[in-house]
């Protein structure tokens, strides 16, 4: 089981962008990365074609790796470990490892 998934909060760790959090809206889970919401942002020169009328210079989200980013537990309000409990009917629920709160 993957301990980030699309819609979580996360926080970076490392990088130009160390501090910030932000929410994941897709995953790359074979290159182990994530695009996440306002972070890792890149600028890419885009021509003007029939579709785009307007060319020039882009800003977008560039992917981040997995390992760069820590889930964001809300009742702790700081980046934090994960842990996976198995519940009785076989599911599985991911809990914060600092306050035991399931996320």
């Amino acid at each position: 089981m993957k301990k980030i998934k699309k819609n979580d909060i996360v926080f970076v760790l490392t990088g130009k962008d160390k501090g910030k959090s932000g929410k994941v809206f897709d995953l790359f889970p074979k290159k182990n990365r994530a695009l996440v919401e306002g972070i890792n942002y890149v600028k890419k020169h885009m021509r003007k074609t029939k579709q785009d009328q307007q060319g020039g210079i882009v800003q977008k989200e560039a992917s981040i790796e997995l390992s760069n980013l820590a889930l964001f537990c809300k009742t702790c309000n700081k980046p934090a470990r994960t842990g996976v409990n198995i519940l009785a009917d076989g599911s599985r629920s991911r809990f914060c490892k600092k306050c035991k709160e399931v996320i």
